[in-house]
């Protein structure tokens, strides 16, 4: 090989190397910048919504800067969904309810315990520190998205529960924040009640409790936002029937008056009513992050009914 063509050939070599390591470090940058944290993830989770400063949606246990890399969605973090979390490689589990039985999570603690005895401190902050160092032993990121999703127009829970119920957002007849009212064809409060449990039978809720004249002919729901459902909270948007969940209804007020009064009023498990906005939340992450794997931990209804013939329906799916 003559000199000129040797240094020719050197030339183009250096050149392509120059290129090859470039392109590398070219590949590697996008490689790291395609990278998600779990406080890049809360970040764009709590965009969706203009919250209040003392929100609860935050990182509640684990560290920010652990990368994602498969996510979880549920309603509740209690052990067990935990547990099949951590067995399906989740690293990053976003809840809507609290992980340390208190509202606030630890930040509620021990503060929520004052007016227990002095045995049931004991054991509730026993059963929180197994809990957290259990969850930090297995790297679990816990994030909570409770305030986001119960306000987010359209895809939030009381839109996402609507649509399971057989309602379109052109049904809304009424609303504000937390509360929709749905219309519907006229029938018997007690036959919009079987419809009703029929559809809640896929959330393994086994019925629903019915407080009212059950021959009133109605045509419009009112919807609230699991906790955000007191009929007392959204009487005046005029619902001919009044959707709210167990934890919040209480048998010697708002079941007494819809008695009293005939208004037919429902009252279904919290699980169930949030089941449908936690499975939009999944979908709206899947849609912003298409190249991370992220599943669903269905729970519906929370407790196992129980009947005098021995037979159990199961809350789980």
């Amino acid at each position: 090989m003559i000199r000129k063509d040797f240094i020719k050939l050197a030339a183009l070599s250096g050149a392509y190397l120059a290129s090859s390591e470039s392109a590398g470090a070219l590949n590697r940058s996008a490689s790291a910048e395609t990278k998600m944290t779990a406080g890049q993830l809360q970040s764009f989770l709590t965009s969706m919504v203009k919250l209040k400063p003392d929100t609860v949606d935050k990182i509640i246990i684990g560290d920010p800067e652990t990368e994602v890399k498969k996510i979880g969605t549920c309603w509740m973090t209690d052990w067990d969904t935990c547990g099949r979390a951590v067995e399906a490689g989740v690293n990053v589990l976003i809840t809507h309810e609290p992980t340390f039985y208190t509202h606030r999570d630890l930040d509620d603690v021990p503060d929520f315990l004052q007016r227990s005895s002095q045995y049931t401190r004991e054991q509730y902050l026993t059963q929180i520190e197994r809990k957290k160092k259990w969850i930090n032993d297995h790297k679990l990121v816990i994030i909570r998205n409770h305030d986001t999703l119960d306000a987010l127009k359209d895809k939030g829970i009381p839109f996402a529960f609507g649509e399971f119920l057989g309602f379109r957002n052109t049904d809304i007849i009424a609303s504000r924040t937390y509360y929709n009212v749905y219309k519907f064809n006229k029938q018997k409060a007690i036959e919009f009640a079987k419809n009703v449990a029929i559809r809640l039978k896929k959330l393994g809720q086994p019925g629903v409790a019915f407080y009212g004249d059950s021959e009133r002919e109605v045509s419009s729901v009112g919807v609230g936002t699991g906790w955000i459902c007191d009929p007392m909270d959204f009487g005046d948007l005029k619902p001919d029937v009044f959707l709210a969940i167990d934890d919040v209804v209480k048998t010697h007020i708002q079941t007494v008056f819809a008695n009293d009064t005939g208004h037919p009023l429902l009252v279904i498990n919290h699980g169930t009513s949030e089941e449908m906005g936690m499975r939009s939340l999944n979908q709206i992450i899947k849609e912003k992050y298409p190249e991370t794997e992220v599943i669903h931990f269905m729970q519906g209804c929370t407790y196992d009914w129980i009947t005098a013939e021995g037979e159990t329906a199961r809350h789980k799916g």
